[in-house]
């Protein structure tokens, strides 16, 4: 069947439902102690899980591993991307292997780290490549950039400079990118992740000298809050 243009639309509301029945069975098998409570909000997780199979167009059963892990946590998740950009103004992407589009090396943060710290972690362990933050781009939210996430994200962004008189080391998880490269502001990629091109024009801003963090604006999505 021919994709129609509304059918992405569709499918991220569709994403967007199943992550906020995540989010609700999460926070209620976390307080509740109730048994048949319990047993509501684990056939909530059930339900949520395949809407998301629906959404994704993937097997309820490929998504089964998710129940113990990201179906158990409630709220948004926060990744960090870090926006190195060196001395002749080229900003560093990476290739993602499971989409192929270009964006800034980033990822999920891990427990006992600050947000910057995980943001230069994933960019070493992606590029091989250490920057040093210098300033908080921007916190974004992921269903007003046309990220492709499953989940409902917050996007800490931040801008890098390069560690003096480092040399790049061997990436430890190059399986998780198809290739890294340096782009200037004006011979970006064609194909960047639609979720990145927004944080990737305010890195180049602020590198530019303006100094000024952004976020989204109180709003609503299609009616939702």
């Amino acid at each position: 069947m021919r994709e129609t243009p509304e059918q992405p639309a569709i499918a991220q509301r569709i994403a967007l439902w199943a992550d906020r029945l995540r989010d609700m069975s999460a926070s209620g098998l976390y307080h509740s102690d109730n048994l048949y409570d319990r047993e509501r909000y684990r056939q909530l997780q059930d339900l949520a899980i395949e809407m998301l199979a629906v959404a994704t167009g993937e097997a309820p059963a490929a998504l089964e591993p998710l129940r113990a892990s990201v179906f158990s946590r409630p709220a948004p998740f926060p990744t960090c991307d870090a926006a190195i950009i060196n001395d002749a103004g080229e900003v560093l992407l990476i290739q993602r292997a499971d989409n192929r589009k270009w964006a800034l090396p980033g990822g999920a943060t891990e427990t006992g780290e600050t947000p910057a710290e995980a943001a230069t972690r994933e960019a070493l362990e992606e590029t091989g490549v250490r920057g040093e933050p210098v300033l908080l781009i921007g916190v974004y939210d992921s269903r007003l950039r046309g990220s492709a996430s499953r989940h409902h994200l917050y996007q800490l962004v931040f801008l890098c400079r390069l560690c003096a008189g480092q040399a790049p080391e061997t990436p430890s998880h190059a399986h998780e990118v198809l290739a890294s490269d340096w782009f200037a502001e004006d011979a970006l990629p064609a194909d960047l992740d639609p979720g990145h091109i927004r944080p990737i024009r305010d890195a180049f801003r602020a590198w530019h000298g303006e100094q000024r963090a952004i976020f989204d604006p109180i709003t609503r999505i299609n009616g939702d809050a």
